[in-house]
């Protein structure tokens, strides 16, 4: 068979096309009655059907990525989990303004095109987006010689959503006195991976760690975790929930403040929860300070839930695992953490 020019020039259109064979059935999975389109469509058709039923609707929107957590991803051929990682975040941070989501678009950009590996990523999204009934309305594969280097990739992701008008969060009656709610996460999440990668630079991660109780590589690659299935139950009921802070980029000094009035800020006790050990390694194996720890990473509470101290109670006894009463708002802007 003659190579094609564009095949010589490192663009394999036949991978391409197998690639879209393999990940149909992912996709599809996803797909409700409210899909009007294909897959391979030039674009998404979606009935606006879905948010009927919701009084004074209002659609949610936000893109995100994953981070350098795709260079450990290819080199552990974690790709399942990556796809897992986008449609989690995506789904986390519309959550936080009271949003359940609609759909989602996803973007998968690589130096050289593997069909297999891309269908992992896209079983990966297709398990997510179930999980909070999300749809996969689309997405972009590139094959980009030259602008990735060999074995590289990167995944990005758009989700939109929808909540009533009078439900979005934050609310306007957070005051001092009020409580946070600390609810665990599942590992540094997407966060933090270009300052792991450089902590970790020259040594096998792909083995027993004892702060991590097994393989430091699975620990790390971890899925970031879906909190809309724990949290949507108690958001439709009528929920005594004042805002959310999803702990990501910027960790708790950059997060929290985002959903605070302005002269309102938080003190929190980092002892009112046990950091996970994986977060203690980091910090011994980097020489990191306390504070920057805090700057980057989850340290283990990877949502923020602000309610009434009279709420508080009935709202971690809606919740089906330990959570902790990790601070306070204060009357005063900034997060000061003690411990």
């Amino acid at each position: 068979m003659i190579k094609s020019a564009y095949e010589s020039a490192g663009v394999n259109i036949d991978a391409g096309q197998q690639a879209v064979n393999k990940i149909k059935k992912h996709v599809h999975a996803t797909y409700t009655k409210n899909v009007l389109s294909n897959t391979g469509s030039f674009g998404g058709l979606f009935s606006l059907d879905a948010v009927e039923k919701i009084k004074n609707p209002v659609l949610v929107a936000s893109t995100d990525g994953v981070g350098t957590k795709v260079k450990l991803a290819a080199q552990y051929n974690h790709f399942e989990g990556i796809g897992m990682d986008i449609v989690n975040h995506c789904i986390d941070d519309i959550l936080v303004q009271g949003a359940s989501p609609l759909f989602f678009l996803n973007y998968y950009a690589t130096s050289k095109l593997i069909p297999d590996h891309l269908e992992q990523i896209l079983k990966g999204m297709s398990l997510a987006c179930i999980a909070s009934n999300c749809t996969i309305l689309g997405g972009e594969t590139a094959e980009m010689p030259g602008v990735y280097c060999e074995h590289e990739f990167d995944v990005a992701g758009t989700i939109v959503g929808v909540v009533s008008r009078e439900k979005i969060l934050p609310r306007q009656d957070i005051s001092p006195g009020d409580l946070l709610i600390g609810i665990a996460s599942s590992g540094p999440h997407t966060n933090g991976f270009s300052l792991i990668r450089r902590i970790f630079d020259g040594q096998n991660i792909d083995q027993y760690y004892q702060e991590t109780d097994g393989n430091l590589a699975d620990a790390l690659l971890t899925p970031h975790r879906n909190y809309h299935t724990l949290i949507n139950p108690i958001l439709a009921s009528g929920s005594a929930i004042k805002a959310m802070a999803h702990i990501t980029g910027g960790g708790f000094y950059d997060n929290i403040p985002r959903i605070l009035p302005d002269k309102y800020g938080v003190e929190i006790n980092s002892q009112s929860w046990a950091i996970p050990p994986l977060y203690q390694l980091i910090e011994k194996q980097g020489e990191i300070s306390r504070h920057e720890m805090f700057r980057v990473f989850n340290m283990g509470v990877g949502l923020i839930l602000v309610v009434s101290a009279k709420d508080a109670a009935t709202v971690q006894s809606q919740i089906y695992e330990d959570t902790w009463i990790i601070g306070k708002v204060v009357d005063k802007s900034g997060v000061c953490i003690n411990g």
